[in-house]
């Protein structure tokens, strides 16, 4: 794990998913993130381009990872979010989020999909609710990954 990715969730938790996507956050401050992506063969649709649903969790992540930058302690929820595809995206790619707005509770995002030449592939704006973290252990309603525990099958 990167240090800007410890930094982002260093209260030791862990998302499988992300991990599996193999993001790597390269911006994580001042209300901006950027996180780059190399999608594998699997993550391709018929099209032999990356599937929209990678990317859209692309967007996700990027938007939360910017409205989380100015205050790491926080965790957010996706409330609201609005994607639109322009063009296939192709090979590596890189995701540039920006908090635009943000009250005690919202926060107000957007970020854009580009490939390696530069031009958008897809653009995203989103909603989240910030969150102060659940205790963790046996009275919690859901417990949060801890790195290497793996994904619960129960």
């Amino acid at each position: 794990m990167s240090s800007l990715w410890e930094k982002a969730v260093g209260f030791g938790v862990e998302i499988p998913f992300v991990t599996h996507l193999g993001f790597e956050l390269t911006v994580f401050e001042g209300g901006r993130s950027e996180i780059r992506y190399t999608p594998r063969p699997e993550h391709l649709n018929s099209f032999n381009v990356t599937h929209g649903g990678a990317q859209m969790t692309l967007l996700d992540v990027t938007m939360a990872s910017a409205a989380r930058s100015e205050t790491p302690e926080l965790g957010v929820v996706t409330i609201e979010m609005k994607t639109s595809f322009m063009q296939p995206a192709v090979g590596a790619l890189t995701a540039k989020g920006e908090l635009m707005h943000r009250t005690a509770t919202m926060a107000f995002t957007q970020a854009t999909v580009y490939d390696a030449n530069g031009k958008a592939c897809a653009h995203a704006t989103g909603t989240f609710k910030y969150m102060k973290r659940l205790a963790t252990g046996a009275r919690s309603v859901n417990t949060l990954n801890a790195p290497g525990t793996g994904i619960a099958t129960d």
